[in-house]
């Protein structure tokens, strides 16, 4: 238990900055791991008696982390505000810092979607979800928007953020009005918001919460789910906990008396209560270590993802999309691929940036699902992370002799993708090094002397391309070297008979084998 003195903070190293995070409370399980809400400051928070009071009951019964998004609080601020799937990828790297395999995770207000989509895509990791003023949508329902609705929207962000951290703030109004006469509360609570967020931050926030909808991912949740909301919340209305325990297979809303937002105002025991026996009374606990998976995807010759030494079947991708994704990803080899692009390649015939940016978002999740993580996102960009997944084009290219290039090229770059125009520069890149070294190697064998060596590499240069006459001129000069007429003599009407298709001659057998 702790009194009078604050937890330390700790750094994740993450990518382009680090992220604050402090741990305490018992040394055993149960573990929770707290998402942070839209933006706060983990240090300061334990100046007002109500949060420190809620810290130290959670501390009373689990082992308890909380952090600072990226470019909020006590984490770096120099970086952007992360979109919500590099979220999750800051959620996954404090939680590897801090030596936790999987913990019961605790997401209030924005902080539960990021609860919600590391679920989907880290299940393994995720004991059970508890939501706190949640919702799964930032924005309207898609039937409900309409333009007078979005400007008046955008002029309350603007209110919103024009008053943060200043006397004008509406922060308490909003989000606690029972301690809106409290104005010891209000004089604390604008200094807090000034060492949460910037107003520049602060706005980036909600513009990118205005476009969250991760309700796709609900449906195939599999992990026990409580849901606390408070009936008369004016910052979250109730029907959004509502819509969420309906998509949840299984979930269980709690709906609290109450109009306050911030979980700590009011009657703290009453939902602790709620918290604390749905932990540990009724979800057992599991200690588990942060697992390396061996993760390969194959593209040479066709498409496949092996985690460690099993191939991962098509339904565990959810969609033809996550798949394409993850293609596109391995083709670019590493190097960052704009969001822009993606959604263009995935969704060509639709326009709406909010909701296809949201989408982007799902599918990401169901990609580092099945890679175990492996995708390196920020605002812009997504890429492939090379540290985590390797790939065959990889091993490819990285080879130094031709022994090494022709024993990894397996095949054809995405064969079944050979119409994409964004396969075509990889596919040719990778087939003409082949080619390149299969025609020495298969040079060397001949003048080795061994002849059956040679005709094999003549082989898969004719796989690679079946008008190659190079290639059916090399497989019969070796086969007939080598003693072997009549397989020579087959090699020959197979080459007479592709060249026939493009109106090539080929020269007589005979002269084949004399030249």
């Amino acid at each position: 238990m702790l009194t009078n003195d604050v937890p330390p903070i700790r750094f994740a190293p993450a990518r382009g900055g680090r992220l604050a995070y402090q741990l305490f409370g018992q040394e055993g399980p149960p573990t929770i791991v707290a998402i942070p809400p839209m933006a706060q400051n983990i240090e300061l928070a334990w100046e007002w008696p109500a949060i420190r009071a809620m810290m130290e009951r959670f501390g009373s019964f689990s082992r308890y982390l909380c952090f600072d998004k990226r470019g909020t609080g006590c984490s770096d601020r120099r970086s952007q505000v992360p979109g919500l799937d590099e979220r999750v990828d800051d959620l996954r790297a404090v939680m590897d810092h801090a030596g936790i395999g999987s913990a019961h995770l605790f997401g209030a207000s924005e902080g539960g979607p990021m609860t919600l989509l590391f679920a989907a895509t880290y299940p393994e990791r995720v004991e059970s979800i508890i939501l706190s003023g949640s919702f799964a949508r930032g924005g309207p329902a898609e039937e409900d928007e309409n333009e007078d609705d979005a400007d008046q929207r955008r002029e309350r962000r603007e209110l919103f953020v024009n008053g943060w951290g200043t006397p004008e703030s509406v922060v308490v109004d909003i989000f606690a009005p029972s301690l809106a006469d409290d104005r010891a509360y209000r004089d604390w609570h604008q200094r807090y918001e000034r060492y949460a967020a910037s107003s520049d931050s602060l706005r980036e926030l909600l513009e990118l919460n205005a476009a969250i909808d991760v309700r796709e991912v609900l449906p195939g949740l599999d992990v026990p789910t409580l849901i606390l909301h408070h009936a008369g919340d004016q910052a979250v209305p109730v029907e959004r906990a509502r819509e969420m325990a309906s998509l949840i297979p299984g979930a269980t809303l709690v709906e609290l008396p109450g109009n306050d937002h911030f979980d700590y105002v009011g009657d703290m025991d009453g939902w602790m209560d709620e918290i604390e026996r749905f932990i540990t009374g009724r979800v057992q606990t599991r200690s588990a270590t942060i697992v390396r998976h061996g993760v390969r995807v194959r593209t040479l010759g066709g498409f496949g993802v092996i985690v460690d030494g099993e191939q991962v079947p098509t339904s565990a991708w959810g969609s033809r999309l996550a798949r394409q994704l993850c293609k596109r990803l391995v083709a670019a080899r590493g190097w960052p691929v704009t969001r822009d692009e993606l959604i263009d390649l995935l969704w060509p015939d639709e326009y709406d940036m909010r909701k296809l940016g949201a989408r982007l978002s799902v599918q990401l999740s169901a990609v580092r699902r099945v890679l175990r993580g492996g995708v390196i996102a920020d605002r812009e960009t997504v890429r492939l992370d090379l540290d985590e997944v390797e790939t065959d084009l990889e091993v490819f290219h990285k080879a130094t002799d031709d022994v090494a290039v022709v024993a990894s090229y397996s095949g054809e770059f995405l064969p079944e993708d050979r119409y994409e125009d964004w396969t075509a520069a990889t596919r040719d890149e990778a087939r003409a090094r082949f080619v390149l070294a299969a025609r020495r190697l298969a040079d060397e064998e001949l003048g080795a002397g061994h002849h059956g060596r040679a005709a094999e590499i003549g082989y898969r240069l004719i796989e690679a391309d079946r008008y190659d006459e190079a290639a059916y001129r090399l497989v019969v000069t070796a086969l007939a070297a080598a003693g072997e007429r009549s397989e020579a003599e087959r090699a020959h009407t197979a080459w007479e008979t592709s060249l026939r298709e493009i109106g090539v001659e080929v020269p007589p057998l005979a002269e084949v084998i004399d030249s």
